[in-house]
């Protein structure tokens, strides 16, 4: 038997009790170093993993159970998009709706002094179309042009309105109008850059 091992077995029992005691403290300190606490940290990563996983899956249930009301959600807007759209003429209806707006001060017996057109301001995906406007004619039928205008299908501002030079004929007094009318197209992002870069060459 080896000498060191008669050594210990012929010390007493409660150093024999101690070094075992001390013996196994290291083998748990060292398990708990060695195995122990790397695998603890890996289980709190996985749990933290889980955590998130399941915060997703929550969320990604609770768009799935509104999903219908989403998609309507979607339609009512894209309608009330394409309604407003609808307002908005393209560059091609632009000169039908200013013929329209001129016909109509005639309409009224308004007399259509000016007629010019100014140049378009884009915003974004629209431009406005401001038009100056000079016309004659008596209070009345200039109040029911204005309304007429109000009441077209495509949005026309009036505004910088000007009334003056009265005169009397024929029993009725006419005044003189200066005013600006401005309406809005839509702007088509694509044509509009087409026509900067053929602006450009």
């Amino acid at each position: 038997m080896d000498p060191r091992v008669e050594g210990f077995l012929r010390r007493p029992a409660y150093q024999r009790t101690l070094v075992l005691i001390a013996i196994m403290a290291i083998v748990v300190v060292g398990f708990y170093i060695l195995v122990y606490q790397g695998q603890l940290e890996q289980v709190a990563n996985l749990e933290s993993r889980l955590g998130s996983v399941h915060t997703r899956l929550a969320e990604k249930q609770r768009i799935a159970a509104n999903l219908p009301k989403f998609r309507a959600e979607y339609e009512r807007l894209q309608a009330q998009l394409n309604d407003a759209l609808s307002e908005l003429p393209d560059k091609k209806e632009i000169s039908k709706l200013l013929r329209n707006i001129s016909d109509l001060a005639r309409n009224q017996g308004l007399d259509v002094l000016q007629f010019k057109p100014a140049g378009e301001v884009i915003k974004g995906f629209y431009a406005e179309v401001p038009v100056n406007l000079k016309l004659r004619g008596p209070y009345h039928d200039i109040a029911m042009f204005f309304d007429a205008v109000g009441r077209l299908p495509r949005i026309v501002n009036i505004d910088q309105l000007r009334m003056g030079q009265p005169s009397v004929k024929a029993g009725r007094t006419t005044l003189s109008v200066d005013c600006r009318t401005t309406t809005f197209r839509f702007v088509d992002s694509q044509g509009s850059s087409n026509q900067k870069s053929a602006g450009r060459k």
